[in-house]
């Protein structure tokens, strides 16, 4: 795991790296078995697997007819490289299991998948936010290859290339990354938000050296607990939807993958977990549900808009028509100016400034729209990415002048601070316009 990559006490004073890197592993679906909160809420093991130590950072889990040869690795590390296809040629197993969904493992195999990206379409379909943690993850993902001079996720492309070879079947073992990401944001409170944010963009954008005996120690089972116990106590919210429930998927899938002889490539860090939970019945369906919205959370969407509108009302029938009308106007105008500051903080072309100033006053009462996708379909129409942007933008996103200067990053940036200021501007209007009554 990237939470591998470095000294403990240097590199993860917020577990920035570990977060980044589960974040960028996720699966496909697979047959339903029983699933649980915690490691600790599990049912009684029908079956006691036997465990044994097979080699440094490999485990052999025997259990009924199954005999699983468990590589704990990091991400980006030749030595687990080497190991991977050492072991999977030495034991030349029915099926080696990955710690890869099937859209991850495409997209490791096809570098230039940036250059297909339709910017207008993801901005519509509301998914400004997730393309940008992709192209953060993407762009630390090279920024930390780049040092060490290998490629991440090189491991699971090499252990796919020798069950190839070797006519071995292959299984994605892990949870889709787009489940993965909405059921950890769905979990999420505003503080483990924050800190999540700030984890994620001092990864990116920090300075942090590692070096390969740093990434080697990491995967010392003393240092992995050390990890995890901060990772739960920092960010329980993000250790329940990346790792525990992984832990579970990776582990149905990996004791139900086809033959009787298994390799299973995984980050060390899920290593302890699986080897908890091989052996017990799993069901992975709720794993793979995306949280819809409660009921409390759509009356809240409404909220503001209807608190407006009252606040209106009330403005009109004990001061009159002229505070009601004045009460509009401070509306419109604190509500566009926050939003129009958002979207030039993004160096954004003058018209989308307009847009996202006019839209913002009335998109704030509307939950089904944002003013930052406005602004952002405007900045697309007006500077459209070029093909450099897209062939670059995984190196440009870890500078913040990269971030800036790239035309696709700086849509996303558009998108995000037009909704960001306009969000503040909305609240800062309510208690405006609130005092205007009198």
């Amino acid at each position: 795991m990237y939470g591998l990559c470095g000294s403990y006490r240097r590199v993860l004073k917020l577990p920035r790296v570990l977060i980044i890197e589960t974040l960028c592993r996720a699966a496909v679906p697979a047959k339903l078995r029983k699933s649980f909160t915690t490691i600790e809420e599990m049912p009684s093991v029908p079956s006691s697997p036997e465990i044994s130590s097979f080699r440094d950072n490999v485990d052999l889990i025997k259990f009924e007819n199954k005999t699983i040869y468990l590589v704990g690795t990091a991400h980006i590390s030749k030595k687990s490289t080497q190991l991977a296809e050492d072991i999977i040629r030495e034991v030349k197993p029915d099926t080696v299991a990955i710690e890869l969904c099937l859209p991850r493992y495409q997209s490791l195999q096809d570098p230039e998948r940036w250059k297909k990206t339709d910017i207008v379409s993801v901005i519509r379909a509301g998914k400004a936010f997730v393309l940008m943690a992709q192209l953060l993850l993407a762009g630390f993902q090279k920024k930390l290859g780049g040092q060490l001079d290998i490629k991440p996720g090189a491991e699971m492309l090499r252990a796919a290339q020798v069950a190839d070879e070797l006519g071995a079947k292959l299984v994605f073992a892990d949870r889709e990354i787009r489940i993965t990401l909405k059921r950890t944001w769905a979990s999420l409170s505003i503080r483990s938000m924050f800190r999540l944010l700030m984890a994620m963009g001092n990864g990116v954008l920090g300075d942090q050296k590692i070096s390969e005996e740093e990434i080697e120690k990491m995967k010392s089972s003393d240092a992995l607990h050390e990890l995890m116990k901060d990772f739960s106590d920092k960010l329980p919210e993000v250790r329940k939807t990346l790792i525990d429930e992984r832990d579970q998927y990776l582990t149905s899938k990996v004791q139900d993958a086809p033959g009787e002889v298994i390799v299973a490539v995984v980050g060390a860090g899920h290593v302890p977990g699986m080897k908890q939970l091989l052996g017990s019945t799993i069901d992975i369906g709720p794993l793979e549900i995306i949280p819809e919205k409660s009921a409390l959370s759509r009356i809240t969407a409404w909220a503001l808009p209807a608190a407006v509108l009252a606040l209106i009302v009330w403005g009109f029938f004990s001061s009159g028509a002229g505070t009601s009308f004045e009460m509009i106007n401070a509306w419109f105008w604190i509500n566009g100016l926050f939003a129009a500051f958002g979207a030039a903080l993004a160096l954004a072309h003058p018209l989308t400034i307009l847009a996202a100033f006019v839209s913002a006053p009335f998109t704030s009462l509307n939950p089904f729209i944002a003013s930052g996708w406005v602004a952002g379909l405007v900045e697309a129409m007006l500077r459209k990415p070029l093909v450099s942007d897209l062939e670059n933008i995984a190196d440009d996103v870890v500078t913040l002048k990269g971030i800036w200067s790239n035309r696709v990053s700086r849509i996303l940036l558009v998108v995000a601070l037009t909704n960001i200021f306009g969000a503040l501007g909305a609240i800062f209007g309510v208690g405006w316009i609130s005092s205007m009554i009198k």
